[in-house]
């Protein structure tokens, strides 16, 4: 027999695969993608997380985690379970427990890790979305708590750490839609079924944790525009000592804009700017260097910018139209929901997210509506770099459904509307729900941080406030604030209704076929838009997350795939004649199938193009819905 010899390390190679093996898989059985076969506790999303100002010292702390569900009484857990995969949320197959939570639960996670902190620096703890409310501890110590389960936050926990190992605990509450919370929760129902999904609780995003100077640049502010002209502000952490901000401008490594000045406002301007859209998505590289009073570099980020302006103008005709750098542009679309079978609310990996955009752009897409969701922020430096304009929608929630108003979708507004339904909207109906101040306050919180955090992005060119009244509340009061707070976007008060005479945008919702009621009046200061329509169902077999539930689309669903190619053609028809009339955007519903809604153009495990990008281009073409 022949001898086979193994080195010590293969050894304890072939034991450490074991032992992962044995302590983390995929939960369930349910159809998952192709990036989710290839997801290891050790290769779990590696990129660095805020590609809008990055360092180069900075520690991953994805990957295995220990956690524990208790009830919420409970000062700490009496035992920790091994383990969960980081960072994906409790309840998805891809962090290996796929169970969910009771209103009466907590999760706790703990994790022990490596660092070998300098002198001269401080440490900051960084979670890019813990879903809803947390408190979070370094070596035993309270580093501080959180509430809003959607966009990224941080601690610093300089005096905290420690050289050598150092260990993280959380403990996390998330309500839901429970009663009486007014939690922000966008898609997500306990009862999930329909359009509502999956809850996803607990960390579900990055977390990782950089070095930074004593005094640093704790962010940045950019706007650049059509004419070259690029404002830069930065706000500083630390020390807090008097310090100057440099910012540098590159094309290709070409140094073409150089400006110094105070840290509330440096103005430097690119002669013959590139402009940025989606047609040419030029970005340019900067180097931004926060500067004592002699000149001594304290701090240096890099970033990067698009010069663009957003904006509308009246056509010969009198219809607003959508424009970007002075011209005229015809938003089209999906609706986006951003969820995947195997993650829910977290793409499995970051080349996921170029592929889906991939696809959208080869079928000629120039818009995605990210729908009642804030994405990591790499998908937003994706969507930058290749070529998206994003309608942004604020994440929607509320007290379990019992803050909605009636729906007053646009066309109710005729004369001679008269309900068809009981529960529909009536002229002495209220179109805003009345919210407790502490609720607004809230809501008002997670929006502000949603337009800091994407700020700088040149995709981002909508804020949408409220979707079809959902947890609509204080509308002018919002709307207005939104306009002052950022004139740089355009605002779309509310996708599909209730409307109000704030902003910039009406838009109606149709579903199958787009429409729109342009006899009424109220609507011509506005850009018209068809916020969402479509949703045209088919099922592809052995592709359905749970085919023991209703699954469905818009209008029924069709007996052939040809019957359902012609539907996705006629509703695009039906756009391109409306664009003509006056119409500046489309929605359509959606990019993938979610749970068991069946309307994408890609199934939920993206693994069937139900239409592939190619002929989905031409059906875009001859409609008349490219630019």
């Amino acid at each position: 027999m022949k001898k086979i010899k193994i080195s010590l390390t293969a050894i304890a190679l072939l034991i450490s695969m074991g032992l992962y093996a044995q302590d983390w898989q995929p939960a369930g059985d349910r159809i998952k993608t192709r990036w989710a076969e290839t997801v290891t506790p050790d290769n779990v999303w590696k990129e660095y997380p805020r590609p809008q100002m990055v360092r180069p010292e900075w520690k991953s702390l994805n990957g295995l985690w220990e956690y524990a569900v208790t009830l919420n009484n409970a000062v700490k857990p009496e035992a920790w379970e091994k383990n969960i995969l980081v960072p994906f949320a409790l309840e998805t197959p891809l962090s290996g427990v796929g169970r969910r939570i009771e209103s009466n639960e907590v999760i706790w996670y703990k994790k022990s890790f490596e660092l070998a902190p300098e002198a001269n620096e401080r440490q900051l703890l960084n979670f890019e979305g813990v879903d809803y409310k947390c408190m979070v501890w370094v070596n035993g110590e309270l580093a501080g708590s959180h509430i809003g389960g959607n966009l990224p936050f941080s601690f610093d926990v300089t005096d905290l750490v420690k050289p050598g190992e150092n260990e993280i605990k959380l403990r996390v509450i998330d309500g839901t839609d429970d009663f009486d919370l007014y939690q922000l929760r966008g898609k997500q129902k306990r009862d999930n079924g329909g359009i509502w999904y999956t809850p996803s609780s607990g960390i579900w995003a990055p977390v990782w944790i950089e070095s930074v100077p004593e005094t640093y640049i704790k962010s940045v502010k950019l706007l650049a525009d059509m004419y070259g002209e690029l404002k830069a502000e930065a706000t500083i952490g630390g020390l807090q000592q008097k310090a100057q901000l440099q910012v540098s401008v590159f094309d290709n490594d070409e140094l073409v804009a150089q400006k110094k000045g105070l840290c509330t406002d440096v103005l430097l301007s690119v002669k013959n700017a590139k402009l940025w859209s989606p047609s040419s998505p030029k970005l340019y590289d900067l180097k931004i260097e926060l500067l004592d009073e002699d000149g001594k570099v304290l701090d240096v980020v890099t970033s990067y910018a698009g010069f663009r302006t957003v904006g509308k103008a009246c056509d010969a005709e009198g219809n607003w139209r959508f424009t970007l750098n002075g011209k005229e542009i015809f938003h089209y679309g999906p609706l986006d929901q951003g969820w995947w079978p195997e993650s829910f609310l977290l793409p499995p990996s970051d080349e996921a997210i170029v592929w889906e955009m991939d696809f959208l752009k080869k079928a000629g897409f120039n818009m995605i509506r990210k729908h009642k969701k804030a994405e990591i922020r790499r998908y937003y430096y994706h969507a930058d770099r290749m070529g998206f304009v994003i309608w942004q929608d604020q994440t929607s929630g509320g007290s379990g459904g019992r803050e909605w108003p009636k729906w007053k979708r646009l066309h109710m507004e005729s004369e001679d509307y008269a309900p068809k339904r009981p529960d529909q909207w009536h002229r002495e109906d209220a179109l805003d729900a009345d919210w407790p101040d502490w609720a607004h306050e809230l809501y008002k919180n997670e929006l502000k941080t949603m337009i800091d955090v994407l700020y700088n992005h040149p995709s981002v060119v909508v804020w949408t406030t409220f979707n079809e009244r959902w947890g609509q509340h204080r509308s002018m009061e919002v709307g207005n604030w939104v306009k002052a707070y950022d004139p740089s976007r355009l605002l779309n008060i509310a996708s599909g209704g209730n409307f109000f005479e704030v902003g910039d945008i009406a838009d109606q919702h149709e579903y199958p076929h787009p429409n729109y009621p342009l006899d009424v009046d109220l609507y011509n200061d506005y850009i018209k838009a068809v916020g969402e329509f479509g949703g045209h169902g088919w099922a592809e077999k052995d592709h359905i997350w749970d085919t023991s539930k209703r699954n469905w689309g818009y209008g029924g669903m069709p007996k052939t795939k040809e019957e359902y190619i012609e539907r996705y053609t006629v509703s695009c028809r039906i756009l391109g004649e409306l664009r003509k009339k006056g119409i500046s955007g489309g929605v359509y519903t959606q990019t993938t199938d979610v749970e068991g809604e069946l309307n994408g153009l890609i199934t939920y495990d993206r693994a069937v193009m139900k239409i592939s990008p190619e002929e989905l281009y031409e059906i875009h073409k001859k409609a008349g819905l490219l630019d």
